[in-house]
């Protein structure tokens, strides 16, 4: 087995119990340094818990370099990069990461809508949620992309019908600045 014991003690009390999933860790470190599951988990903590993106990047990259084909990596390490702006890196990511055999694509299309939605590219985000369904095998995660597609849906809403008031708010004060202009004209 790859995985030593104290891995899986942090990993039974993440995100629980810190003391005791920091203690475990600090003993799966000392085991094995270069475990890609291990530094993952360490890389969560800083992540997910102490939002120290930056330190997390670092454990994520030092453990996505042991193992390049991980499974349990890359969608935490783009979490931390969305999280941090980082949109660039994650969605180089994100189109590295569809290629791994047993990864859970879905996720990773919802991630890359997530980064669209925060770029303001909203259509193409519902875009890549229309592909996150496809992925979706489970009624609860199914369920949270469409939350999510609705919530889309509604900001676009709210856009539209403020670009309307906008308008109508700027014909309006054209109209009665064309009145008052025309009025001096009279004078």
């Amino acid at each position: 087995m790859t995985q030593n014991k104290y891995y899986f003690q942090a990993l039974d009390n993440f995100p629980y119990n810190l003391e005791e999933t920091v203690e475990a860790l600090n003993y799966a470190i000392s085991f094995d340094g270069q475990n890609p599951e291990t530094l993952c988990l360490l890389a969560r903590v800083y992540s997910e818990v102490l939002k120290d993106y930056e330190t997390a990047k670092a454990y994520f990259a030092e453990g996505f370099q042991e193992k390049m084909d991980s499974t349990t990596l890359p969608i935490p390490y783009i979490s931390c990069l969305i999280n941090n702006e980082d949109y660039a890196e994650a969605e180089k990511l994100i189109d590295y990461a569809i290629g791994i055999k047993g990864i859970d694509k879905a996720t990773l299309y919802y991630q890359k809508a997530l980064i669209l939605e925060r770029k303001d590219e909203l259509k193409l985000s519902l875009k890549e949620l229309k592909i996150a369904k496809k992925f979706a095998f489970n009624q609860n995660f199914m369920s949270c992309i469409e939350e999510r597609c609705d919530f889309i849906k509604k900001k676009i809403k709210d856009l539209k019908s403020k670009k309307s008031k906008k308008k109508s708010s700027k014909k309006l004060k054209d109209k009665k600045e064309s009145a008052k202009a025309a009025s001096k004209k009279k004078k």
